[in-house]
């Protein structure tokens, strides 16, 4: 059976070593070929993003299929582009999303801009590993560059916001965009919303110098710093490719995914009651908000297509994921960090500081860990994990989790790279801490055993 290509978000894989020049361009063929009309690529700001993004478009091409270059872009942007399109058939991100700088991937979107089904991606595996047939000479595709796209995506975001009410507030924030995709995009978004900018790692820099990619609170120091000091309303930081964003208070603190989702969740289910969509990984803190709030939680496998696809179906009004993934179906239905600002924005200019709309949500404490783990060991490690919690509560909608009277734990393997992650939660830290050290050493225990 040919090897599985696409994890949780596209295809991934260390530059000149899993994700090279050849696999872009079997891909590119693949993808011209399952697609079958034009498509538009865009890339964040990875050193290897032109090579990959050459490579796949000469396989689109040479299957007949032409190609739009929208430059660098935040992936929703393209997402935006591809779905307000109606010439365009398919579209995809060269991106490597949170992994390090040497890593980068092939994100496919479908014709509506979400990200590609699961069927889909088999069908692009199922060409990729076959003998794919050029075009004659004189039909195959051409590119041609567009420009615009990211003030097209912007100015979709205001038109779905309160935008006067948060031009009328002389609000100040921090903006960390790593360097990445968003670096022209986001200040123009607060610029358009008259929010004045105080900028760090907002320059194309694929190697990011600045921070690691991952807006994590270990990752943006320099970021709680410069809010606190600054005395700014609130800290912004993105992801590589910005389909995410996490917040900072007034005063410094980190606000995880989870509270922004929970908040947000709040503020959609004011306006309008329904159902709010999010991962089994997503705190407990989550459904207390939106069942307070009036509204009914409905949990999915881990993955924003997954999330996405699932809100489409059912018309949840509000839906993401605990890491910053925020979906707004009157936006588009993808993960979409530039709508995140400007609903926080609003938000906060409608319900309240986020300092102090953070003090009045219920107190949760989460542990996560990741493992390093080989691929092929996942589902070995998954196996005696279920075995050595025989006789507890068990939840497989996504990996196992360990349901317990006062919090959980989920151990699962990513879909991004080779490791296995486990999340505690409790309203108790110490709880929280001991169970997230209990199953991380049953993982690595298990690893160690494994590797002698």
């Amino acid at each position: 059976m040919p090897e599985r290509l696409f994890g949780t978000n596209g295809v991934r894989g260390v530059v000149n070593e899993d994700m090279t020049s050849d696999l872009a361009l079997q891909m590119g063929k693949a993808i011209g070929v399952v697609m079958g009309g034009t498509v538009a690529i865009a890339t964040d700001t990875r050193v290897s993003a032109d090579m990959i993004k050459m490579a796949v478009s000469s396989g689109i091409m040479s299957v007949g299929i032409n190609v739009l270059d929208l430059g660098v872009l935040p992936t929703p942007a393209l997402q935006y582009y591809v779905k307000t399109h109606d010439n365009v058939r398919g579209g995809v991100m060269i991106t490597a999303s949170h992994n390090p700088p040497q890593f980068n991937g092939i994100k496919c979107i479908s014709f509506d801009g979400t990200e590609a089904s699961r069927k889909e991606e088999e069908e692009i595996e199922a060409h990729y590993y076959n003998n794919i047939p050029c075009a004659l000479w004189n039909s195959i595709g051409d590119m041609e560059r567009i420009r615009g796209a990211g003030e097209e995506y912007v100015n979709a975001i205001v038109s779905n916001v309160d935008a006067e009410a948060i031009r009328e507030a002389d609000l100040k924030v921090c903006l960390d965009c790593a360097n990445g995709a968003a670096y022209e995009t986001s200040p123009l978004l607060l610029k358009k919303l008259n929010v004045r900018a105080i900028t760090i790692n907002c320059n194309p820099q694929g190697e990011f110098p600045g921070r690691q990619s991952e807006p994590t609170e270990e990752n943006l120091r320099d970021l709680l710093s410069l809010t606190r000091s600054t005395r700014s309303d609130l800290g912004i930081a993105h992801d590589g490719d910005a389909d995410r964003c996490v917040f900072i208070t007034s005063d410094g603190k980190f606000v995880s995914g989870d509270k922004s989702l929970a908040l947000l969740s709040r503020y959609a289910l004011s306006k309008k009651k329904g159902q709010v969509v999010t991962p089994i990984s997503s705190s407990s803190l989550v459904e207390e908000i939106v069942e307070g709030s009036g509204g009914t939680i409905e949990y999915t496998a881990v993955g924003s297509p997954i999330v996405a696809r699932k809100m489409m179906e059912i018309g949840a009004v509000f839906g993401g994921e605990e890491n910053g993934g925020l979906i707004f179906p009157e936006q588009q239905y993808c993960r979409d960090g530039g709508m995140t600002i400007a609903k926080m924005l609003e938000c906060i200019v409608k319900d309240g500081s986020l300092k102090i709309q953070m003090s009045e949500l219920p107190v949760y404490y989460t542990v996560k860990k990741k493992i390093d783990c080989p691929d092929d060991m996942k589902k070995h490690v998954l196996e005696y994990i279920a075995k050595e919690s025989v006789g507890a509560r068990i939840d497989h909608t996504d990996g196992l989790k360990v349901v317990f009277d006062d919090g959980w734990v989920l151990a699962r393997p990513s879909g991004t790279e080779p490791a296995f992650r486990i999340f505690s939660e409790s309203k108790d830290e110490e709880t929280a801490k001991e169970r997230a050290g209990k199953y991380e050493a049953l993982v690595t225990g298990y690893l160690n055993q494994w590797f002698k």
